[in-house]
């Protein structure tokens, strides 16, 4: 993967959380009534975007063409 190609798919992974936790498009989640695993919703909602944040950041980091390690023949 080439270095350009990689850092437009890591602004792109990083822009999706970030929208998705802030006005207007929060309001998708922002709901009280429905509680999941204990929590209302809307804290749910923030606390899965930080989790899917965290899982993509790590597959990026094993994607890093920066990363890798030359080998020596």
């Amino acid at each position: 993967m080439s270095t350009r190609k990689f850092y437009t798919l890591y602004i792109a992974i990083a822009t999706l959380p970030f929208l998705m936790l802030v006005f207007p498009l929060f309001e998708i989640g922002n709901r009280a009534t429905p509680i999941v695993m204990g929590l209302p919703f809307s804290f749910f909602w923030v606390i899965l975007w930080i989790v899917i944040t965290f899982v993509a950041l790590i597959i990026l980091y094993s994607l890093d063409p920066d990363n890798k390690e030359e080998e020596d023949v």
